[in-house]
């Protein structure tokens, strides 16, 4: 049902029952009316036929007769006389007002007025006067149908007005009707124009306002979606060169140790059996080829160590755990006084290459950071599984973080770690330097494998890095 047609039937009731109210005054108005017209011409009859039928009662009836017939009718009444034997003797002629017209019978019994008959007695007979209604309620129902046919007709005059009214009441509602459906059908575009009304020029600005809103939010939701479509784009192809970069690493690390290393043994080799051959007769020439076979050495030292920093080879060979010792002793001979624990309790969870790779390569920057950066010469790194995580925690006896460059720390990650609170340890040593652009990489890399990466202030000092990384399809191996 619509706004229209409930306002024109909550008015057309309304009005109807101001007119049942008011046919229903009236109505009662015409029932007293009538009442009081019809008792008292009934009284006033009685009153002046008692009076005169004591004047002519010794004359006999017959001259009463002839009196009653020469008065002829009395309004609203009804004249019998009667002689001693009951005999009707005489009857008031018929009205000739509105003669041959009645009212209806239920309109009768709703004005007629409650029967009255006075009767009047002298020696040989009987005056009976009795009221009579129906020409006054003739004249009330005359009064009633033009009553009721005037409201009927007023009633149908307002109910069309009112009709035409609420018709142009409403018909901007229909208007912003059509524009919900046209947002609902997906067009963004739509305008209101000025509509008529307060109340409707209100609904018609809100709704501008509205579409203006949502359009400047679709807006903002492409440019989110246009901008992760990017973000995703440079991340698979960050990840993308990150795993061209492993393998050149990979492949150069393998030159490296078969081919360059082995000809550096070999020449090692010549030199000191040069260097045997004429050590008898060439002293300078003895001493020139021990200086090549000392030169290679150093060579194949520095290439040893070069090697474990393009790719962990001893990953590929041994697995995770020997590739984290390993990481643990050269980190200690490089740093003379530095001393690091490895703990591995994997459960025996295998785990995919890509998995142990990024877990070597953020232990590797952990404790890169730890000594370089925040001068420690404590590290407990441990790797064990917790549950359906495997977490790796590095954790050094160093300067620590100040909250601005743990919070930056923490932000470099892209992971949501819980870095960035607690201070310096309170040994008041400069705040150390973090790599940034290392933990970030970090971060990318283990986030594109559904992990996460967190770098905390110490419980008394320096710094905890905590990677975990869900076990699953990723990170178990096959």
């Amino acid at each position: 049902m619509t706004l229209r047609v409930k306002i024109n039937l909550i008015v057309g009731t309304l009005t109807l029952l101001f007119v049942v109210l008011v046919l229903t005054i009236e109505l009662r108005s015409m029932r007293h009316s009538v009442n009081e017209e019809v008792v008292a011409a009934n009284r006033v009859a009685a009153q002046l036929l008692n009076r005169t039928a004591l004047l002519h009662a010794a004359r006999g009836t017959p001259v009463m007769r002839d009196f009653l017939e020469g008065i002829g009718r009395v309004r609203s009444n009804e004249i019998t006389l009667f002689d001693s034997n009951g005999d009707e003797l005489y009857r008031s002629p018929p009205s000739p007002y509105k003669a041959g017209r009645d009212a209806p019978s239920w309109f009768e019994r709703l004005v007629a007025p409650k029967p009255s008959v006075q009767s009047i007695l002298f020696p040989d007979g009987k005056l009976e006067v009795r009221a009579n209604a129906s020409r006054a309620i003739v004249d009330a129902w005359d009064d009633a149908r033009v009553l009721v046919i005037g409201g009927a007709s007023m009633l149908v005059l307002l109910a069309t007005l009112m009709h035409w009214l609420v018709g142009r009441t409403v018909r901007p509602f229909d208007a912003i009707v059509r524009a919900l459906n046209r947002v609902q059908a997906g067009e963004f575009d739509v305008r209101l124009p000025r509509l008529a009304g307060a109340e409707a020029g209100a609904i018609g600005a809100a709704f501008n306002r509205m579409v203006g809103e949502l359009q400047t939010h679709l807006e903002t939701e492409r440019r989110a979606i246009r901008a992760e479509a990017q973000l995703s784009d440079s991340r698979s192809l960050a990840r993308w060169i990150d795993n061209r970069v492993e393998a050149e690493r990979r492949l150069i690390a393998r030159e490296l140790h078969d081919e360059f290393g082995q000809s550096v043994t070999a020449m090692r080799s010549m030199a000191l059996s040069i260097a045997r051959r004429v050590q008898a007769t060439d002293l300078v020439a003895s001493q020139a080829a021990r200086t090549i076979a000392d030169e290679s050495s150093r060579l194949y030292d520095a290439m040893h160590g070069i090697i474990p920093r393009l790719t962990p080879l001893m990953l590929d060979n041994l697995g995770l755990a020997d590739a984290l010792r390993d990481l643990a002793e050269r980190a200690e001979r490089a740093r003379t006084g530095a001393r690091i624990t490895v703990e591995v309790d994997l459960a025996d969870t295998p785990l995919a290459g890509d998995a142990a790779l990024a877990l070597y390569r953020a232990a590797q920057e952990g404790v890169t950071n730890a000594l370089r950066h925040g001068g420690a010469d404590l590290i407990e790194l441990s790797l064990s599984r917790h549950g359906s995580d495997i977490v790796l925690r590095v954790v050094d006896n160093g300067h620590g973080l100040d909250p601005a460059a743990a919070a930056e720390a923490s932000g470099a990650t892209g992971t949501g770690g819980t870095g960035g609170t607690g201070g310096t340890g309170g040994t008041g040593d400069p705040a150390p330097t973090v790599d940034h652009y290392g933990l970030r990489w970090i971060g990318e890399r283990v986030g594109a494998l559904a992990g996460s990466v967190a770098l905390e202030p110490g419980p008394e000092r320096g710094a905890v890095l905590i990677v975990r990384m869900p076990v699953g399809p990723s990170t178990e191996a096959a």
